[in-house]
Parts: C-alpha cells; structure tokens; sequence
C-alpha cells in the first residue's frame, strides 16, 4: 500500500542511468495488470534515445520532463488483439498505473503523459515512432531518479463515496 499512497508525479531526474533488469521490472509489472477478456491489448516501446525524446516534446506540450529522463516507456493499445471493442484504453490505464507505482517501488520518479485522445499528440507520437496501423499510443511514461522530493498527498475524501445508491 505505501507504494500507491506515496507515489507521485515526478518531473525532475538525476542524471543517473536505470538499468535494463529494472525497466523489465517495469514491464512486468505493467503486463501483471487486470486486462478485459484477458485480452492484453498492450504493446510496450521504451525509449532511451534523447533526440527520440526531444522529438517528443514537440508534440507533446507537457513532457519536457523527458529532456531529464533517463528511460521513458510508451503504452500503447493494439487493436489486432481486442475481441471486445474500445477497451484497449482501460487495459493500458492499468498497465500504466502499474509501471508508475513499481517505480515508486524501486525508488524511481515518474509521471504519466496522456497521450490518447489528443489527435494532434496520438498521431504526432505515431509518426516519432513509426508506429504500425491499429497501434495507438495512450500514454508516455518519464521515468528516472528524482531530483525532487514531494510529500504523499491524502486523496482520500467520504464525501465521493456512495453506498447503494447517490
């Protein structure tokens, strides 16, 4: 439970390399992640090449954070694989969510980057990555050890529950 209640968004990296045994962990935490009709509709691309990151940023207002970053993992949902429709994008939310909070397991800062549904960004990302048809990317993960320290934050609020009915 610490690692979900500590996580948070972090945007700022040393310059410290993480190693290819971690970002499999990463990985393997992501494809542990519920997945509708065990469908699995997720395909991964991890990107260490900064000027591949840089190109990022161009289309992407808010990820200037992977200037910083030493790995940054792209979620994206395959279509080919999906039997029921359109829940691709709830398979890869889970997949992400559990990339961010193993690395706050392991230590590491990270942020999730939306991606889908901003046409501009989706197809902008398609084109940086030469992503094949039916592959489309949700978010970008920025993932490295932080340079800043930020506080869990108590989200927790009585008056969103509702038992039974509104």
């Amino acid at each position: 439970m610490n690692a979900i209640l500590e996580r948070r968004s972090i945007r700022k990296y040393k310059d410290k390399k993480i190693s290819d045994d971690i970002v499999e962990e990463l990985l393997k935490a992501a494809m542990a992640a519920p997945s509708a009709a065990n469908e699995q509709t997720w395909q991964f691309v991890v990107l260490r090449d900064k000027e591949t990151m840089k190109k990022i940023t161009k289309v992407h207002d808010y990820s200037k954070m992977l200037l910083e970053a030493d790995v940054a993992i792209v979620v994206c949902g395959d279509k080919s694989k999906e039997l029921v429709k359109d829940f691709w994008v709830q398979d890869c939310s889970a997949a992400t969510e559990n990339i961010l909070i193993e690395a706050q397991d392991k230590g590491l800062g990270a942020v999730w980057l939306g991606v889908y549904p901003m046409k501009e960004r989706v197809d902008g990302i398609k084109e940086i990555l030469k992503l094949p048809e039916g592959i489309i990317p949700l978010s970008v993960i920025s993932i490295g050890y932080p340079n800043e320290n930020k506080k869990p934050s108590d989200r927790f609020n009585k008056e969103r529950i509702h038992y039974d009915r509104w």
